[in-house]
């Protein structure tokens, strides 16, 4: 199946809240880091003050160490609501002699004067404990007191420190969502209202969207898309008269062939039935030229041809050959076919058979349209390279010159069974060259002169 392209919403959204999420997230750890460290630093002060107060209920006489710890002093340091508080008295040599098991401090433990911190465990829950290492004094033997406590009550100041910071930020980042989903539907409204006319446009309007009320950063785009439309709009009316002209001159040439294969088929006289056969050769031989010619033209196209190898060709030696093989078709209607310069090289970068068939067509024209007994004069020229192709054709008018070039283009009274292609194919086929076309009156005065000229090596 086709995976569907993510929506620029979906992806604008995801980009603006994704990161935002993260960094709340973020920020909740560290602050939630953080205020386990503040509890921690406040509770063990208070911790600290516990093992001080047991220190000072120590009894130490030569070699003895014991706890006398009154009830009221019990209850006032080693009870509490939300925590366990447990202690313990050792002597200098380690010997517990009061108290709760503690275990002792580990190697590295925290330490800070007398006071060593660390984390330990008492029957399976976690506590925090500090010891602390009395001194010798005055022939008293020196003792170690450990207080521990469990951890609820910093858990839960880091707790309500956590939701003391982050809940705001939590309903700032719920309001700038709320907003950013505000500001993206807004920012793409454009976008959807130019959805909206595009969809409401009939398939034959091709005026232009610039006036579509949109972004300017999605202006350029737009400006593109109606140039692009124009040059559809334009290719699509070029072919659509192309078929309608490829329609009407294949319509005359079948309907003519057509009517002289009925007369052949009723008539009983041979040389009558021979006389539409033969005329029916002739519409035949007109039909293939057209198609042939309607092939061309769409091989030629600029879109068709823009995989043309072009390769350095001798001009001059292919001018020299196409001129050569036209010469039977200009003897018979008696006309004076000549080539003017050197027959090899001259270089241009070109295809070919596409150069060919553009000679072909050009002195085609010039044999079709010089009268009999004129004369047809093909000439190459080196600097810069061309090909000069002059008859003695009926002159064609200033006016006229350009549309000669175009699709079934003939002039008025034009009785030599042209298809009007054979010009236009030569103008596409010198396009894919990079070269000129033009027309212009011939140097003695008489005809025509169509020069193709091409770019330099």
């Amino acid at each position: 199946m086709r995976r569907e392209p993510p929506q620029l919403r979906k992806q604008l959204l995801a980009w603006l809240l994704v990161p935002l999420f993260v960094l709340l997230l973020l920020d909740s750890v560290v602050s939630y880091r953080v205020a386990l460290e503040f509890a921690r630093r406040a509770y063990d002060r208070s911790l600290v003050e516990v093992a001080r107060e047991l220190s000072i209920q120590l009894k130490r006489g030569p070699g003895v160490v014991s706890l006398d710890l009154p009830a009221e002093a019990r209850r006032i340091l080693l009870e509490d609501p939300d925590d366990r508080v447990y202690h313990a008295v050792a002597n200098a040599d380690g010997q517990q002699v009061a108290g709760d098991p503690i275990p002792a401090a580990p190697p590295g433990a925290a330490t800070s004067a007398s006071e060593r911190f660390y984390d330990s465990a008492i029957g399976g829950q976690p506590v925090r404990v500090v010891q602390l290492d009395v001194p010798p004094a005055r022939g008293a033997p020196g003792a170690i007191v450990r207080a521990a406590e469990t951890l609820n009550r910093r858990n839960a100041l880091a707790r309500e420190i956590l939701l003391a910071v982050v809940l705001p930020q939590a309903l700032l980042l719920a309001v700038a969502g709320i907003v950013v989903w505000m500001g993206v539907a807004h920012g793409l409204a454009p976008l959807e209202r130019l959805r909206l006319a595009v969809a409401a446009r009939s398939p034959r309007d091709w005026r232009p969207m610039a006036d579509v009320d949109v972004p300017g950063e999605v202006r350029p785009l737009l400006q593109e898309i109606d140039e692009l439309v124009a040059r559809l709009d334009h290719a699509l009316t070029l072919q659509g008269r192309f078929l309608g002209d490829a329609a009407h001159q294949l319509k005359t040439p079948i309907t003519v062939l057509k009517a002289n294969l009925e007369i052949a088929m009723r008539e009983a006289e041979p040389e009558r039935a021979r006389e539409a056969l033969t005329a029916a050769h002739a519409g035949l031989e007109r039909l293939s030229r057209i198609v042939s010619q309607l092939l061309s033209l769409a091989r030629n196209e600029p879109e068709a041809a823009m995989k043309a190898e072009l390769i350095p060709v001798d001009l001059a030696a292919l001018v020299f050959g196409a001129a050569s093989e036209w010469v039977p078709a200009a003897l018979r209607r008696r006309i004076d076919l000549g080539f003017e310069g050197s027959d090899s090289g001259i270089t241009v970068r070109g295809d070919a058979a596409r150069l060919r068939e553009m000679v072909d067509n050009l002195i085609d024209n010039a044999v079709r349209y010089t009268p009999e007994g004129g004369n047809v004069t093909v000439r190459v020229v080196a600097a810069p390279p061309a090909i000069h192709v002059d008859d003695d054709g009926p002159r064609i008018p200033t006016e006229e010159r350009q549309r000669v070039f175009e699709r079934f283009q003939r002039l008025l009274g034009d009785v030599n069974g042209g298809t009007g292609l054979g010009l236009a194919i030569a103008r596409e086929i010198a396009a894919i060259h990079g070269a000129s076309i033009t027309l212009r009156d011939d140097a003695d005065g008489v005809g025509n002169t169509f020069c193709v000229t091409f770019p330099p090596m």
